[in-house]
């Protein structure tokens, strides 16, 4: 139940504010992804308590981003700004719940570098953005249900885990899998499986039916540009970093890229509700770029380019949102 006077915005963001104390909490507790991790013992292990608040946060923001289009809709309050509000803070939400749980695994042990924790947040990044660059070439949002069936996956890891403790996740399964691997294999084989398939059979079903924009190739791909170039700035300061920022402070690289995209994604879904042509270089990619060669410049100060750049693209998302 809930009173018609609530404006459904405030139900999003309050579901999008559970998600924000998570990645607080967890920063808090495991800043450096190390407290799930035998190899780091002067790191002590998140309490328990945390793993079921944090479950607990998950199942509200989850419940209130289920109800808010239809708290919309019973209060005839129905739009585009709305839709532009929920899917923008998802796409922000998609960095936050996916960073969260990197800590029930950890970098050490049983789990996956911080390299390629960045990846498997990179597929996390595109498969949310593949449903709206298909909203923009078919004029129909088709939400598949990975989305439902990952947050109640995250709720269900996060309370198991606060019960059994994150030692339960230390096993290995057929000659040296573990529990870090094996969530990094679901994910990307959901990707394939379950995402991308859909959204390229709806495309083309709807060039096909002449239901969609029946754009030409080169203007249905145009969204995609600023994707790739994001990752390809990224991924290159990343990889080619002498002092292996990745490695230093994966948490800041992790926000920072997530904060950039999540504007991105936004700019698409502008885009896509105003029937407009979407930006292929959005301005925010600029001094990401410049941020990026001026580390390769001077090295030594590559770590404090990228907190510059996340607290600049904090500071910019904001006032995108605010001014939208």
């Amino acid at each position: 139940f809930c009173p018609k006077w609530v404006a459904p915005n405030v139900l999003t963001f309050s579901g999008f504010l559970f998600t924000v104390l998570n990645f607080l909490m967890f920063a808090h507790y495991d800043y450096y992804f190390y407290a799930s991790s035998d190899a780091k013992p002067e790191y002590p292990p998140i309490p328990n308590w945390v793993y079921g608040v944090a479950a607990f946060n998950i199942f509200m923001a989850y419940t209130l981003d289920g109800i808010d289009g239809k708290q919309a809709r019973r209060t005839q309050t129905s739009g585009p700004l709305g839709e532009l509000f929920d899917h923008g803070l998802d796409s922000w939400t998609a960095m936050l719940i996916t960073v969260c749980m990197y800590s029930v695994f950890g970098r050490f042990d049983n789990s996956v570098s911080p390299l390629r924790m960045y990846f498997i947040l990179w597929n996390v990044f595109v498969n949310f953005y593949l449903s709206h660059w298909e909203k923009y070439n078919t004029g129909v949002l088709f939400l598949p249900w990975g989305y439902d069936i990952s947050m109640v996956a995250t709720v269900l890891i996060f309370i198991f885990t606060s019960i059994a403790g994150h030692e339960a996740w230390k096993f290995e399964i057929f000659g040296g899998l573990t529990a870090g691997v094996m969530f990094e294999i679901l994910l990307y084989i959901s990707a394939l499986v379950s995402n991308l398939p859909v959204v390229l059979w709806n495309i083309y079903k709807s060039y096909r039916d002449k239901t969609g924009k029946n754009r030409t190739l080169v203007e249905a791909l145009r969204p995609l540009v600023p994707l790739i170039v994001l990752f390809t700035i990224t991924t290159m300061w990343i990889l080619h970093s002498e002092n292996n920022i990745i490695e230093r402070d994966p948490r800041i690289i992790y926000f920072a890229t997530g904060t950039i995209f999540s504007n991105i994604c936004c700019r698409l879904i502008v885009a896509q509700m105003s029937n407009t042509r979407c930006e292929i270089l959005p301005w925010i990619l600029l001094p990401v770029a410049g941020a990026a060669f001026f580390s390769y410049i001077l090295p030594q100060y590559d770590l404090v380019t990228m907190y510059i750049v996340a607290l600049c693209a904090l500071l910019a998302h904001v006032h995108y949102g605010s001014c939208v």
